[in-house]
């Protein structure tokens, strides 16, 4: 078994994407000419960013939305084309079957899992799922279910909570469905009515009615109003444009950004406590010239204006920290701009001039 998860790792993987919102993140997997997911994992909106393990941050358009089926579709960019596509199930599938779920639960990239087929058809409300053993986890949603060929037989939707290992996806055959119709219509922006399961071209709903049923389509309304960040948020999203910065392709979260700079990443998260903190880990501690590196670090502190260098555990970090209230505009993008130049500077010195060894980072973060 484990020699078995491992092949169907190295050739699955290429096709695994990461997908990431100001809500969360979650999994999605490249079936043709579609990024495959849940519904859940885009949050509604029109726009996600996705990254794959040869592809980079990337904005990505949603193109379809299902919330009867709890999927979505993304358009593929152009650029990604695995060597090994996965391909969607072309047998049976029985109570018993091995299978592998492959996603990145709490963020944590490609985490694969093992598992058996509980039951193969599970009936939860008016939708068939597969019931299946193998241990998933939020961030896990959308990502696929394989069997012992690495053929897809499932999304990863949802878990039964306290329980020991109660998954449940979304069957191949639902999906092949979805998709067939889907590219049926020959267009892009298409909604599945809730009520009445038509799917619906966005350009035709008003008001956000389902011109078929007329129920209200929560979905017509998130993907209209999007996400629009307020106080102290939209401040820092305003001084990152200022700045320059790609918003979307930084945001973490609603309250968490990250971008590269140098040979590290600047971080800044706003806390429940109104706190707002930049940092940049620069280096770690070297074995040798400490004493001087401490020396270094305190002689710049003094002579720094609203920023600072710091040492946790093993690294040096260099940071902007201030109280909600405080913030405004005009210090913001001084403090920030400041921040950004000099990082890679003082990285280079502590390098270069002190032996401290690089940063250490998750390759695939």
């Amino acid at each position: 078994m484990k020699q078995l998860t491992q092949q169907t790792l190295e050739t699955s993987i290429e096709s695994i994407v990461q997908i990431m919102n100001p809500y969360g993140t979650g999994s999605g997997f490249i079936i043709g000419d579609l990024i495959i997911t849940n519904s859940h994992v885009v949050a509604g909106l029109k726009e996600v960013v996705i990254s794959t393990k040869t592809l980079p941050r990337t904005i990505a358009k949603v193109i379809y939305d299902d919330d009867a089926y709890d999927l979505a579709f993304i358009q593929l960019p152009s650029p990604i084309r695995p060597d090994h596509p996965l391909r969607l199930c072309s047998g049976e599938i029985n109570d018993g079957d091995t299978v592998i779920a492959i996603g990145h639960p709490y963020g944590l990239n490609y985490s694969t899992t093992e598992g058996i087929i509980s039951k193969a058809i599970r009936l939860q409300g008016e939708v068939e799922y597969i019931q299946f053993d193998a241990a998933i986890n939020p961030g896990n949603s959308g990502g696929p279910l394989l069997n012992e060929e690495g053929e897809v037989i499932g999304v990863n939707t949802f878990i039964i909570q306290n329980s020991n290992n109660l998954g449940f996806a979304l069957p191949y055959y639902l999906l092949q469905e979805t998709i067939e119709n889907f590219l049926t219509l020959n267009t892009t922006d298409i909604l599945r009515c809730i009520s009445c399961k038509n799917l619906i071209v966005e350009s035709t709903i008003h008001n956000d009615y389902c011109p078929k049923c007329g129920i209200k389509l929560d979905s017509a309304k998130r993907r209209r109003e999007g996400y629009k960040p307020s106080g102290i948020v939209a401040l820092i999203e305003k001084i990152l444009e200022k700045l320059e910065i790609n918003v979307t392709l930084s945001r973490r979260s609603q309250r968490s950004w990250r971008f590269e700079v140098g040979l590290t990443r600047l971080d800044i998260n706003y806390y429940d406590n109104g706190v707002v903190i930049a940092d940049a880990a620069l280096c770690r501690i070297p074995a040798e010239k400490i004493e001087g590196l401490y020396d270094f670090l305190l002689h710049e502190n003094a002579i720094l204006d609203d920023l600072q260098l710091s040492i946790d555990e093993n690294s040096v970090y260099f940071s902007y920290i201030i109280i909600d209230t405080s913030l405004t505009q005009e210090d913001g993008e001084r403090a920030l701009k400041a921040l950004y130049t000099l990082i890679p500077e003082y990285q280079k010195n502590l390098i270069e001039n002190f032996n401290a060894p690089e940063p250490k980072f998750d390759e695939f973060e």
